[in-house]
């Protein structure tokens, strides 16, 4: 299990956003933390720790310039999304993303979208793409959500389809929407379903909020899958120290 990093911008700021707020209307997006930091400073900090394969977020919008900062500042270390197609994405590549994320590009309408995914697999490879199949749960399963977490597809995260998509991309990024940016703890149907489906590097971000969330998702996925924590962190104003989850993740102790 690695601790895999995280910087989301929004407004050409790092934030913490309750993700399923985010709306065009920005008065009602819910913001857990909002940093005074720029983004290649936090790119730059997770540099020095050796802390690789976390990803950058564009939530929106006219955050092209401050997420290039980022990759600059560590070239080759984080992943990027957020708007990503297949005629940018070797461009975010260029800029040092190690690899590009892909959700809407390749949902939608509300079903996975076979030509896209074939177009950019053709540009980047497979070995530099991430699928995010980030999902809410209805009627006891878990559907890929697109357009800002808002509109829900038909696509089921479930063996079968997870078996299938693993053909064409290197990881998966799987935010479980209902508890992400709430610091009310893993969920923890979806992460063991994860552990038992993922045949490929999985890193799952939602609710993880204390050392013992920590443990506990250590438990319940054998170590099977990394994670990502964003509010509960203190450098993003919440309470779990940063340096604390480093050396969890890394040693397995407390």
């Amino acid at each position: 299990m690695k601790f895999r990093p995280c910087i989301d911008i929004h407004q050409g700021k790092v934030k913490q956003i309750v993700g399923e707020t985010l709306q065009a209307d920005p008065s009602r997006v819910v913001e857990n933390f909002v940093s005074t930091q720029s983004p290649g400073h936090f790119a730059a900090m997770y540099k020095e720790d050796g802390l690789t394969g976390g990803h950058i977020i564009m939530l929106g919008g006219g955050n092209e310039q401050a997420a290039e900062e980022a990759l600059r500042a560590y070239p080759g270390g984080m992943q990027i999304g957020g708007g990503v197609t297949a005629d940018n994405a070797e461009r975010y590549l260029g800029m040092g993303a190690s690899h590009v994320i892909v959700t809407s590009y390749i949902f939608q309408d509300g079903r996975l979208n076979r030509e896209h995914l074939d177009r950019i697999v053709s540009k980047v490879g497979k070995d530099r793409l991430v699928i995010d199949l980030s999902c809410k749960e209805r009627d006891g399963k878990y559907f890929v959500v697109t357009n800002q977490w808002r509109t829900f597809s038909d696509f089921e995260v479930n063996a079968a389809n997870l078996g299938e998509l693993a053909a064409y991309c290197d990881e998966f990024l799987i935010h479980a929407v209902d508890v992400e940016g709430k610091r009310e703890g893993v969920q923890e149907k979806l992460a063991a379903q994860l552990a038992e489906w993922t045949t490929i590097p999985t890193t799952y971000a939602g609710g993880a909020r204390s050392l013992e969330d920590l443990e506990r998702f250590r438990d319940i996925t054998g170590g099977k899958l990394d994670i990502t924590i964003g509010s509960a962190l203190d450098i993003f104003g919440g309470r779990l120290p940063y340096r604390d989850v480093i050396a969890y993740t890394r040693q397995g102790l407390r």
